[in-house]
């Protein structure tokens, strides 16, 4: 079984002294697409993103307002975004919406949509112009990257020390629709250059590699102007491959799990690529983007902030903001301890489904307060749903099925025919059968290895016990062969500022089924620390 482990110092990648501590991961939430487009929303929106518990705001950074006049610039919603931020102890992460959002162009400013034989546009194979700006023009690049630098240059001077801005995220959702790859005079003439098709043949997946290399390599010129101007993390965001798309279908191109090669080789300088985690499958696209770190990582021409402590990090600049999206986060953190979560559209989203995130980013503070007041502590993540509702984990010898809560037989939720919301938690071993568990619907028990082995299946009743004649012990004359664990004590916690923990209440008798097991209810948020025993 996989085992994280967090770390004091790799939680210090990307923050500065200020309101957050250093050793605290993006909290985050990002911002509807309009939502900082005038200083009036700006002032509404940001101390609700406070009042939600975040710690950092992904906000988007507009070309059309950057530089509406060309080679003339503004920074009036830069510097109210900044200005709101600092007053509400809030980071902030900008986007650039430059050249690319979500594919498209549609973010460029008036003057350069008009223009299109100075600024042309990507073809399909049949030469239709698309709304999207081909990176194979150098006028679209010196365009962009001018822009960009002013950008980075005035946030240099606007927060010097990186006491709001702590990232920037390069473009949206770069890719490629309708076609997997541009074919446009430009594109063609660099196709050809590279002999690509005798490299790595014609079909639609080859011609998506070409234009991931291309991508990134545009990318990269932007990356490095930010290091020069003003180093900080940099990072660009990826459209899932999803739903049995083909490219084209999908934004192909993007720095998707499987480009991630062409991706390092175009865009050295770019410290994360990070999955928009919308689908299903919430685990499965997070094990994709969590990479080790790369030999190259540890000898990083850049500072440590960024290189050697946030290149390949798990980072999810967005999800789907839903009523699971609090135990996601749980999971991405505990699992694989992700540098930073954060839902989209947060400030549209209603008060059942920020609920989550709140409820789960208050429980995330409190651990992270006593993870830098300790050694590294090894975690794991928990995710369960209707379909996945069971994960066994072998730590050391002490084997921990965990399971979703409306596996336990009492709670009519789990039969009424309604969609199991589901359930996650950070479980977290502070010594030698001793654990934290902080979450929301889950259930562990406990045994040893021996233990395990000898298990035998029950079918229980919804009193929790074996139904009748269900009970294979009482059959069986195998000797049972050495020790057990039991639950020494389950209580339920808080932990402070500086890292104590406080005990609320104790969980027993029927909060742990009579010693055989610790829970969290669904709709239930806490933390619990749980100590065993051998016997």
């Amino acid at each position: 079984m996989k085992r994280m482990v967090i770390c004091l110092v790799l939680m210090m990648s990307v923050l500065t002294v200020s309101a957050q501590k250093l050793n605290d991961p993006i909290l985050g939430g990002e911002l509807s697409n309009s939502a900082a487009t005038s200083v009036e929303d700006i002032d509404e929106v940001l101390p609700r993103m406070w009042a939600l518990g975040l710690n950092t705001v992904l906000v988007p950074a507009y070309w059309e307002f950057v530089e509406p006049v060309e080679g003339e610039f503004d920074f009036t919603l830069i510097d109210r975004t900044i200005d709101v931020a600092q007053r509400e102890q809030l980071h902030v992460v900008f986007l650039w919406f430059g050249a690319w959002k979500n594919s498209m162009s549609c973010y460029t400013p008036a003057w350069f949509k008009q223009d299109t034989k100075r600024f042309p546009r990507a073809m399909t194979a049949e030469g239709k112009q698309m709304e999207i700006a081909s990176c194979f023009s150098d006028n679209v690049l010196q365009a962009d990257l001018k822009a960009f630098s002013a950008l980075m240059q005035h946030i240099r001077e606007k927060d010097p020390q990186r006491e709001v801005v702590i990232m920037m995220q390069i473009e949206n959702e770069i890719g490629m629709l309708e076609s997997a790859r541009d074919h446009s005079p430009l594109a063609e003439q660099a196709y050809k250059k590279e002999r690509w098709a005798e490299r790595y043949g014609t079909d639609e997946y080859a011609d998506e590699k070409f234009m991931a290399l291309s991508y990134a390599r545009y990318v990269e010129h932007l990356a490095q102007a930010a290091r020069e101007i003003h180093d900080m993390p940099l990072y660009v965001n990826a459209a899932m491959n999803s739903r049995g798309r083909r490219p084209g279908e999908y934004p192909s191109a993007g720095p998707l799990a499987h480009l991630i090669d062409f991706w390092h080789e175009g865009a050295p300088s770019i410290d994360l690529l990070a999955p928009d985690i919308y689908d299903t499958g919430f685990k499965s696209w997070c094990a994709q983007y969590a990479m080790p770190l790369r030999p190259q990582d540890y000898n990083s021409q850049f500072s440590i902030l960024h290189s050697q402590f946030v290149k390949n990090r798990l980072f999810i600049p967005e999800s789907r903001c839903c009523e699971n999206s609090g135990v996601r986060a749980l999971y991405a953190f505990g699992e694989h301890q992700a540098l930073g979560f954060s839902p989209f559209a947060i400030d549209q989203a209603s008060p059942k489904e920020t609920e989550s995130v709140t409820q789960a980013y208050n429980l995330l503070k409190q651990v992270y307060s006593l993870t830098s007041h300790h050694s590294p502590l090894t975690t794991h993540g928990l995710l369960f749903d209707q379909n996945d509702q069971e994960r066994i984990i072998d730590d050391n010898g002490v084997i921990m099925t965990c399971r979703h809560y409306f596996t336990l037989p009492w709670d009519p939720r789990a039969t009424d025919g309604t969609t199991w919301p589901e359930g996650g938690a950070m479980l977290i071993r502070l010594n030698k059968y001793d654990y934290l568990l902080a979450g929301s619907g889950v259930v562990i028990d406990f045994k040893t290895t021996t233990e395990k082995q000898q298990e035998q299946k029950k079918t229980l009743g919804e009193d929790g016990f074996a139904e009748a004649g269900g009970n294979i012990s009482q059959k069986t004359n195998k000797h049972f062969n050495g020790k057990r664990l039991g639950l020494l004590s389950v209580d339920e916690v808080a932990i402070s500022d500086d890292g104590t923990i406080q005990y609320l209440r104790r969980h027993n008798g029927d909060q742990t089924h009579q010693g055989r097991h610790a829970r969290i209810g669904i709709g239930e948020w806490k933390i619990l620390h749980i100590k065993l025993y051998e016997y």
